[in-house]
């Protein structure tokens, strides 16, 4: 993947932590409207000004210091560029060291790994994870054992992860929303134990 691609997706998955992503996709274009468009620009940018750049996902001071942060270690590790580096490493090695930047948690690295890099790393976020709960999956407490659940049962393939991942994101937007879901209509609503429950009151 190009280097603009994969510093667009890092950004982006940074900007993205409590935030929709229609905000980060204003934030993302005044960026590259300023020229900001690569992490050494990124770099160079005075802080104030990139946080009013970004000023639209929300927590725009602290992301603006992350984004920061991370593209200055990136840059300082990794002079061979993102692409190249994000090509060039295993998975897990890609991760660790994505876990090991302030503000990269397991949600932002995976986000990374799979759609910077191309790596097999499924996504957790809420939509899957509300989803699987619903559905009566048994995938734990925690961040990892909701990973491990989705990575045991899906064929070892990168398009299928991104796939896989799109879809259960829409379906947690269009229908199996936080509060008020719309089972009725939900395409799930026959295998899902909320689903059958709303057609048993109906």
């Amino acid at each position: 993947m190009k280097e603009a691609a994969v510093f667009e997706i890092c950004a982006g998955a940074i900007l993205t932590q409590n935030t929709a992503w229609a905000n980060v996709e204003k934030a993302l274009s005044g960026l590259f409207s300023a020229g900001v468009n690569s992490p050494a620009k990124l770099v160079s940018c005075p802080l104030p000004r990139l946080a009013g750049l970004i000023r639209s996902s929300g927590y725009y001071k602290q992301k603006a210091a992350r984004l920061k942060d991370f593209f200055r270690g990136t840059l300082r590790r990794h002079p061979e560029g993102l692409g190249k580096w994000f090509a060039s490493a295993p998975a897990g090695e890609l991760r660790v060291e994505l876990l090991s930047y302030k503000g990269v948690g397991p949600e932002t690295a995976d986000c990374m790994a799979l759609y910077g890099g191309g790596k097999l790393s499924f996504v957790i976020d809420a939509y899957s994870r509300r989803a699987g709960e619903r559905l009566g999956l048994e995938g734990g407490a925690d961040y990892a054992s909701w990973k491990a659940l989705f990575e045991r049962n899906l064929p070892p393939d990168v398009k299928m992860y991104n796939e896989y991942h799109a879809l259960l994101v829409r379906l947690g937007k269009d229908f199996c929303r936080k509060t008020k879901p719309l089972c009725g209509s939900c395409p799930l609503r026959r295998v899902c134990e909320k689903g059958r429950s709303w057609k048993s009151k109906t």
